[in-house]
């Protein structure tokens, strides 16, 4: 599941302007089946992939795994695009 946003960083001031886009995926399971029991093991799902349209709440279920989405590995990835104009 990839997630964006986009953050605009104008000022009215400046001459420079930026945007921030925040890519969000949610990756493989991490969550401890055998706690229990006093072990370790993951299931294996390597990716979130959400039960139901974004805004539900079937969407933080896994469909793969079962597991809420908290318990997959979140990355966040960072891109900054600017549009620098120098003064004359």
């Amino acid at each position: 599941m990839t997630k964006r946003h986009e953050v605009n960083d104008d000022d009215d001031d400046s001459t420079n302007s930026s945007i921030t886009i925040r890519t969000v995926r949610y990756r493989e399971c991490q969550k401890n089946h055998a706690a229990s029991v006093g072990g370790y093991a993951v299931d294996g799902c390597r990716e979130f992939m959400p039960c139901g349209k974004e805004g539900t709440p079937d969407a933080l279920t896994c469909a793969a795994c079962g597991c809420h989405r908290n318990f997959h590995r979140r990355e966040v990835e960072t891109e900054i695009a600017s549009d620098c104009s120098f003064p004359s």
